[in-house]
């Protein structure tokens, strides 16, 4: 698992995301544009309060994704930098579970890219998420790539 030591690449990590450090760490003079996402964790979903998150992944596989999905993006657009870290573990109501950060030359490619980078990660990396709710029950969610596994192969 990836310390916050690195800000380049795709991370996963059980340790809070230290935003503010990740968006200093992509200054540069070259820079006309950064843009950072940063996902919640909220206190609802789909009219069912929530009290926590679990994410799990299969890291091999989560890495490797997400490396392809930041070298499409660099390839896409004309980007300075760009990074992503997800958090893996229990989190809690405001916890910033997910962060994309890029700079560019321009707003536009920076916003776009951003915006690819979080839509292909949600939609291709096997991270998976178990919400707990306030009767007690809990349940996967948006496990599109399948659901998780104890033991990841």
């Amino acid at each position: 698992m990836s310390s916050m030591s690195g800000h380049r690449g795709f991370h996963i990590t059980a340790e809070p995301i230290d935003v503010d450090r990740l968006k200093r760490q992509l200054a540069t003079d070259a820079a006309g544009a950064c843009v950072c996402f940063e996902g919640w964790v909220r206190d609802h979903n789909e009219g069912r309060p929530v009290t926590a998150l679990e994410y799990e992944a299969y890291e091999a596989l989560a890495r490797k994704e997400g490396e392809r999905i930041l070298a499409a993006a660099r390839s896409r657009y004309e980007l300075l930098d760009v990074a992503c870290w997800h958090r893996v573990g229990r989190l809690e109501i405001g916890d910033c579970a997910v962060w994309v950060g890029v700079t560019a030359a321009h707003r536009g490619a920076a916003f776009d890219a951003c915006r690819f980078v979080i839509d292909q990660v949600k939609q291709d990396v096997p991270i998976w998420k178990k919400e707990h709710y306030r009767d007690g029950a809990s349940g996967w969610v948006n496990c599109a790539t399948g659901a998780p596994r104890s033991e990841p192969r």
